[in-house]
């Protein structure tokens, strides 16, 4: 990633088709490089970093989830040479051969470019929307359906899809009721998924129905549903009965928006802004460019299909590259790279194997030790074990820590197996990161944060702590 060097392939995206068109074209000497992507338009992993158990993705026959599922494609990447910036793309421009894509504070230049940056989440836009966003609404069950506030409560998840029908099932383990609020008569989620969800004595579907907005005092209270039947689908206000049902959680899983802002204008699109690209194919409307993945399938939009897409747009991309005595490929070295193993987890602290001088450390132990004995800011990170957004951001902690020369120690707590010093901490939902120095809590940060936001501010409190 020198300057000045021109690329073979740079791979916008990292879900499902992201990675598996980086194995491809990593194993034909092509060494690309992956833009993971950080916060534009989502995580880095894509869609199946916020769901649980993947049951349908071959080879798992037991299922398998989510973020482990990208942790291993993301592993495989890059044991066959893949490079990663793990930085969101910033701008793209395809106007110009090689191709130019800015991205953590440099220009890549490419000969080919494989586009799968996927679909960001749609919110449904109520008046009381951004007062209860992180306040009991979120488009995230999975990330966040394990917090304090939600246990033992009725919640709500709004759909009808194979995503609100998943997330509604995995919200019983948590809520004392779902409430699955349907616009439609019926569920357009696989026969399998709907028979899980019209079977389970814990939720309840509310069919023809739409939200009009939500209320309550510092959290979420209630949700105002009315008739979808009786008026056009524009009437977000509804014309027809009217009924409040008490929540504390509302969940969205209302469809997705394609992630094209980066080459709108460049690239020919769908009238709902996909990638245009023939049956079948991954070409686009530019020659040398691929796209691969949620980014250009408004049908299918499935693990499979994206990775199969990304087999398609790497192996399209090798045989042009070649066809244009543009590829300048570079062996394996070793020819067959060490094996990746299983993936290590960290282990839980106890009287044992705690160590008071270790960078990063797991549990309700370490941290009361940490909190009362080291003399070092303290970044303390909530997570749940199927929190996709948290195996994006517990990398990013380790390696400020690392930056940082030991100057400062991290501490990560399962709110599942810490439920109460989650409760007792005010946690919201994961990941969520508070800083301590000195017995005191200096700053608190919710969701996926630049790399920069932390290290930042624990270089303020050290710098403080010597003037």
């Amino acid at each position: 990633m020198a300057d000045g060097v021109v690329e073979n392939l740079v791979i916008v995206g990292s879900g499902p088709a992201g990675y598996t068109a980086a194995i491809y074209a990593a194993r034909a000497n092509l060494r690309p490089i992956v833009i993971t992507g950080f916060q534009d338009g989502g995580i880095p992993g894509g869609q199946l970093m916020t769901t649980t158990h993947v049951e349908n993705f071959p080879g798992f026959p037991d299922g398998i989830l989510g973020p482990n599922l990208m942790d291993r494609l993301k592993a495989q990447a890059v044991r066959w040479g893949t490079r990663l910036v793990e930085a969101d793309a910033d701008s793209i421009d395809l106007s110009q051969r090689p191709f130019r894509i800015q991205a953590d504070g440099q220009t890549l230049q490419a000969q080919a470019v494989i586009l799968a940056t996927g679909a960001s989440a749609n919110r449904l836009g109520l008046p009381s929307e951004e007062r209860f966003w992180n306040a009991g609404i979120s488009a995230c069950a999975i990330c966040d359906g394990a917090t304090p506030q939600f246990r033992n409560e009725e919640l709500a998840v709004v759909g009808g899809g194979d995503s609100a029908c998943e997330e509604a099932v995995y919200l019983t383990k948590y809520g004392s009721r779902v409430h699955l609020i349907v616009r439609s008569e019926q569920l357009r989620a696989s026969k399998a998924m709907a028979d899980r969800v019209l079977a389970n004595p814990n939720i309840t579907v509310h069919w023809n129905r739409q939200i009009r907005d939500c209320s309550g005092g510092d959290w979420l209270e209630a949700i105002d549903l009315v008739e979808c039947n009786s008026h056009s689908d524009s009437d977000s206000n509804g014309g027809g009965a009217s009924e409040r049902i008490p929540v504390r959680g509302l969940f969205y899983a209302i469809g997705h928006t394609p992630n094209t802002r980066l080459v709108r204008g460049q690239l020919e699109v769908d009238s709902h802004g996909y990638l245009l690209t023939q049956p079948g194919r991954p070409e686009t409307s530019q020659e040398g460019v691929y796209a691969a993945g949620d980014v250009a399938d408004a049908e299918w939009r499935q693990g499979i299909t994206a990775a199969g897409s990304g087999c398609q747009a790497a192996l399209a991309a090798e045989r042009w590259l070649t066809h244009h005595n543009l590829a300048v490929t570079m062996s394996q070295d070793p020819v067959d790279p060490a094996e990746v193993g299983e993936m290590q987890r960290t282990a839980v602290s106890d009287e044992a194997n705690f160590d008071a001088n270790a960078l990063w450390q797991k549990g309700g132990y370490a941290l009361r030790k940490l909190y009362h004995d080291s003399t070092k800011p303290l970044l303390v990170v909530y997570t749940s074990p199927s929190c996709g957004p948290c195996h994006v951001l517990k990398p990013q902690l380790k390696r400020v820590l690392e930056e940082l020369g030991g100057r400062a120690q991290g501490v990560e707590i399962d709110i599942e197996a810490d439920q109460e010093i989650a409760q007792q901490a005010g946690v919201s939902g994961t990941p969520t990161v508070q800083l301590f120095f000195q017995k005191e809590l200096k700053q608190q940060f919710r969701g996926v944060k630049q790399r920069s936001e932390f290290k930042a501010a624990i270089e303020q409190l050290l710098g403080a702590a010597v003037g």
